[in-house]
């Protein structure tokens, strides 16, 4: 067991008097404890107002994506064992939204420009009597885009999306790749009119952080690319 040092970001809008601050908790932990667990000790054991989002504790959910040392992980994830200095943790909300309270921030924004994008099959043709057929071959196109949990992550770790909250962000844009280059989708057309602009594909100035920041490994930055391709061709 080893001893680690959590330094914690605290905050609470409904109580201004209160200015954000760092808290500091010695945590017992096993060297191959995630950084979950110490929060679960920290809000069991040691401050029960800490709050916190998780669900599934297992990198499916998305729920628990936060900054950790510096950079944007999801807590059931980070194993103490993969950092530098294990006994040395410090953890603070994604950047860029509001903060609700301590490490749970507003994603209400971040949905909004999901719901821009139209994420959802858009074809105009009749319904098949059974599903409408993809080849591997087709289906592999997608299917990395496929894999996003929505955890923002990538968004919130975007320069362009600091400087401009208007920017639709490289979660939305995964999204809009995913159904705009399915081979069932008739859609692109209806969805251009937020692609296609300064807050859309041509603000990601391919910087890679997304690409860092994503904990299932995906190739955003290269994903954009090819959305940008596709307008730049006028492909559809």
């Amino acid at each position: 067991m080893i001893q680690v040092k959590v330094k914690v970001f605290r905050s609470n809008p409904e109580q201004p008097q209160n200015k954000p601050h760092f808290d500091e908790f010695m945590v017992e932990a096993d060297p191959k404890d995630k950084v979950l667990d110490l929060l679960h000790r920290i809000k069991w054991e040691k401050d029960g107002t800490l709050a916190f989002r998780r669900s599934c504790a297992h990198g499916i959910c998305g729920s628990c994506a936060m900054k950790i040392n510096g950079a944007n992980m999801l807590a059931c994830e980070a194993n103490l064992k993969n950092f530098k200095d294990p006994t040395r943790i410090t953890i603070e909300p994604l950047q860029s939204l509001p903060i609700i309270k301590d490490l749970v921030v507003d994603q209400t924004d971040f949905f909004k420009k999901y719901d821009i994008v139209k994420p959802y099959l858009i074809n105009r043709t009749p319904p098949p009597t059974r599903e409408r057929l993809q080849s591997p071959q087709q289906r592999q196109v997608i299917d990395e885009a496929t894999w996003c949990i929505l955890c923002a992550s990538c968004t919130t770790s975007c320069p362009s999306n600091w400087k401009n909250p208007n920017f639709l962000g490289p979660a939305a844009l995964l999204k809009s790749y995913r159904y705009n280059f399915d081979s069932r989708d008739e859609g692109i057309a209806e969805r251009i009119n937020v692609l296609d602009t300064n807050n859309g594909v041509w603000r990601c100035h391919t910087i890679f952080n997304c690409v860092e920041a994503c904990p299932k490994d995906i190739n955003i930055t290269w994903h954009i690319s090819q959305l940008k391709k596709k307008l730049v061709s006028r492909e559809y």
